[in-house]
């Protein structure tokens, strides 16, 4: 009788115990991502309807180190991060390529006239095939890519002041200088 009554006690116990291990000691911001330093993804994607050409696997392939944003106007996070995009476009810091994730084209051109636009080129991803590919968990992320398309980073959120300066400035300057 004892024994059927400390199973789910113990059962219990061990399933708190993982839950806390979780909440304390690991950063959902430092997902390994699979596709690091692997080739991008091949792709071709129509435009945000008003922002220029579409977007494609080539596009990334720049010689330099680029980043592709992955955001939507649905997407509370990337409102939070979109004035450091447009900061880093302003300063010519690193072109940025925006992918719209499972969004509709109107809303995407409606967000972009709202907010400025911090992207080069734009794609529209309405079935969301392409993130699926890039391992994408949700919005915003950001893939560092480098000048032959490989990708050396992804962050996973919204992009800091931090993140900009331990992870992306280091590799634009290492990459352009």
């Amino acid at each position: 009788m004892r024994l059927g009554f400390l199973a789910p006690v113990l059962t219990f116990a061990v399933i708190a115990a993982l839950m806390l291990y979780a909440l304390f000691f690991l950063n959902p911001k430092e997902i390994p991502s699979e596709l690091v330093s692997k080739p991008a993804p091949e792709f071709q994607l129509e435009p945000v309807p008003g922002y220029g050409p579409g977007l494609g696997t080539s596009d990334l392939k720049q010689g330099k180190v680029v980043l592709l944003n992955v955001f939507a106007s649905w997407c509370v996070a990337c409102l939070a991060e979109h004035p450091l995009l447009v900061k880093l476009k302003q300063q010519g810091v690193v072109d940025i390529y925006g992918l719209n994730y499972k969004d509709k084209p109107d809303a995407a051109a409606k967000w972009l006239t709202r907010h400025g636009t911090a992207y080069t080129r734009t794609g529209m991803d309405l079935k969301g095939r392409v993130g699926i590919d890039f391992g994408v968990y949700g919005v915003p992320e950001t893939f560092i890519i480098d000048g032959e398309g490989r990708i050396l980073d992804k962050i996973i959120g919204p992009i800091t002041e931090h993140d900009l300066e331990t992870r992306i400035l280091p590799r634009v300057s290492g990459e352009n200088g």
